[in-house]
């Protein structure tokens, strides 16, 4: 076996961050900044417009807009400065990179949300603030 792939197996295998997340969701990123001797939590809020790479060189991309300014960032997937990733909304998107979403105003740009089925059978649609209409 590879020294790579040795390395690889045992760095993604014992703390496996699962991806429960895809193209198109809101998610929050939170990670850890060091400022002198403390450390603190930010957490970064927004879509994810892509998913790249595989192993331990995944990364994903956050976009959000800003005060009017379109905002992304990357992220290692692995990286010991993300403490947790928390996924907001799920919508419905029917490509894989959503790079078209840099070009589009703030409100032409929305996604549709998905319909999650509850356990009476009947549909839902997922809101914001948690409260099922």
């Amino acid at each position: 076996m590879n020294n790579l792939t040795f390395l690889e197996k045992d760095l993604t295998g014992s703390e496996k961050k699962q991806i429960d997340f895809r193209a198109g969701d809101t998610v929050k990123a939170y990670t850890k900044y060091k400022e002198g001797d403390k450390t603190r939590i930010q957490q970064f809020e927004g879509v994810v417009i892509g998913i790249s790479g595989e192993g331990i060189n995944k990364n994903f991309t956050i976009r959000k807009v800003s005060y009017g300014v379109g905002v992304e960032r990357i992220f290692p997937l692995y990286s010991p400065f993300i403490d947790k990733i928390e996924v907001v909304q799920r919508m419905k998107v029917k490509r894989a990179k959503l790079y078209y979403l840099r070009g589009l105003s703030s409100k032409s740009s929305r996604l549709k949300r998905v319909k999650e089925m509850q356990s009476s059978g009947q549909e839902t649609e997922q809101t914001p603030s948690g409260n099922n209409t």
